[in-house]
């Protein structure tokens, strides 16, 4: 290598560019910390999808149950890109002091322009330390969407609709709305589905016919403490209304769409099995007799009806 072209560089890399309190910082020693953060960010990187594979690989039918190990992934991440970073900059003899220094100053700039970025990675990390959502949780969100949780990355948090559509939804969003978590605890829950039948038809009737629909889908629960059963709710117009009430377990509970559906099907078949009759509004039409010639006032090119409401008894006369 030619010496001149070396000398050049080693002049080009001791070059100062600016000062922070007593560091001096040199084109080389910035290249360096710049090169130092990006391989230490890598390598966090690659050990968290490490962790994800290897989770994924036991994960493929329940990954709830090993939500616990990913939120530790990204934890872990998050705790090499921190200290790795200060480690890094108090070997390369960057004074720590002054960077708290223009950090403080810094801070103020986020204030104004980052906020939104600055509380979705707080709220990241405290879902994360809170452990109140989950990669595999079910959950509804005050906005309406409702999902499976994909990821929880540090801005965001990924929804996987049950018609696989991914909603990206900031994470401020889970810690200052109301979250309904379907599966945050108790694996099973109670499912509503309601109905009506003609008056007359017997309650026993009804009630194992419920019973039986319910026993038709897998996933419902039966025990004890958990059975299926029917309840009369409400007298209505056409219909005695009645609900039938399941406890459902986690595969159901995840897909209420879907459940509701199953439940209703096999409930119309056990209804229409025992000749239960399934109410619909009625309406009664009452025509007075009398006679209207309808021919003439066609070939007069006129409506058969007066058309003011003056001609109210003239009406009436015809129609009588």
């Amino acid at each position: 290598m030619n010496p001149d072209f070396s000398q050049l560089v080693v002049d080009f890399m001791g070059r100062t560019l600016f000062s922070i309190g007593t560091s001096v910082i040199t084109v080389g020693g910035l290249t360096s910390a710049v090169v130092f953060v990006v391989v230490l960010w890598w390598v966090a990187s690659l050990m968290e999808r490490m962790v994800q594979r290897i989770v994924a690989r036991r994960a493929a039918t329940e990954p709830w149950k090993y939500a616990g190990m990913l939120m530790l992934s990204r934890l872990l991440r998050y705790v090499v890109w921190a200290v790795g970073t200060l480690i890094g900059l108090e070997y390369l003899g960057i004074d720590l002091s002054s960077i708290a220094l223009l950090g403080s100053a810094l801070a103020v700039g986020l204030g104004f322009g980052l906020q939104h970025v600055v509380s979705n990675f707080v709220s990241g990390v405290i879902i994360l330390l809170e452990r109140s959502l989950k990669v595999g949780d079910f959950v509804e969100l005050e906005s309406g969407v409702r999902g499976h949780v994909s990821e929880i990355a540090m801005r965001y948090t990924r929804i996987t609709s049950n018609d696989a559509l991914d909603v990206v939804v900031p994470n401020s969003e889970f810690i200052n709305g109301r979250v309904v978590n379907w599966t945050l605890g108790d694996a099973y829950r109670r499912m509503h589905i309601p109905f009506g039948v003609a008056y007359g038809t017997p309650k026993e009737m009804v009630r194992e016919a419920g019973i039986a629909a319910a026993k038709r889908i897998p996933g419902v629960m039966e025990t004890d403490k958990k059975k299926s059963t029917v309840w009369l709710v409400a007298y209505g117009d056409n219909a005695m209304n009645y609900e039938l009430v399941v406890w459902a377990d986690r595969i159901l509970t995840t897909r209420p769409g879907s459940a509701h559906a199953d439940l209703m099907w096999a409930l119309d078949d056990e209804l229409h099995q025992r000749g239960i009759a399934i109410p619909f509004p009625q309406r009664d039409l009452h025509i007075r007799s009398g006679t209207l010639d309808v021919r003439v006032a066609a070939s007069e090119g006129r409506s058969p009806w007066p058309s003011t409401a003056a001609s109210t008894k003239e009406r009436d006369r015809l129609q009588d």
